[in-house]
């Protein structure tokens, strides 16, 4: 999958993805990898989700990577957020009060880019990556977080045969395949959506679940 897909699709407002609302899982969730030390949390292929300011609203600072410039744009002008921009060799830099989005490639950040970071919510980047993808997004995560680190990973599992990806089924095992190696993983609930997902019902599904986990990088 080549930037300019994301870009088209930012562009053309193919957003589906994109929550209004709070997450409800991480809300849920939140206990099971928030830390008493009050590190930071990273929001990968964060787009212009609004569980950033809910994050942002506990008391911890957030850290976002997006590819798109519009997405990071469209996160703080809709939230009406005075934004301080900068920029490096590799990225853009966006900060207000607490949130920092940086705008470029996932697989440019390097571990002094996350220094502190002691959470990491993944509700749509995983499951963005197409299966080639995925093994490389995984060892780079593992090289930019210590040890401790957790993770609220919430995966879609459905047949891939009928629809097209993104946003694209992981199954369990391929989740332990990728992260096992590097993890304790958990599995903190398995809900059936697909009654609730009509626009994934009509695109021909017959099943759909989505999947919460929590990993601790060892």
């Amino acid at each position: 999958m080549q930037p300019d897909f994301w870009h088209e699709r930012w562009h053309n407002k193919q957003i589906g993805f994109h929550q209004s609302e709070i997450n409800l899982h991480l809300q849920e969730f939140w206990p099971a990898i928030n830390s008493a030390d009050g590190g930071r949390v990273f929001v990968p292929l964060c787009g212009k989700s609004r569980d950033m300011l809910w994050l942002r609203a506990q008391g911890r600072e957030v850290v976002g990577i997006e590819l798109s410039l519009s997405a990071v744009q469209a996160f703080f002008d809709e939230n009406g957020l005075r934004v301080r921009i900068s920029s490096n060799d590799r990225f853009s830099v966006y900060e207000s009060d607490g949130i920092c989005i940086y705008c470029g490639d996932f697989f440019d950040l390097a571990a002094a880019d996350l220094a502190g970071i002691t959470a990491v919510y993944d509700r749509a980047s995983l499951i963005a990556l197409p299966p080639e993808m995925r093994a490389a997004y995984a060892y780079h995560m593992h090289g930019l977080l210590g040890p401790g680190t957790k993770t609220l990973l919430i995966a879609f599992e459905y047949p891939q045969h009928e629809m097209a990806g993104p946003p694209f089924s992981v199954h369990e095992e391929e989740v332990r395949k990728l992260y096992g190696e590097h993890c304790a993983i958990e599995v903190l609930r398995v809900v059936d959506i697909l009654d609730q997902e009509p626009r994934f019902r009509d695109k021909g599904l017959t099943s759909l679940q989505e999947k919460i986990y929590a990993l601790t990088y060892n």
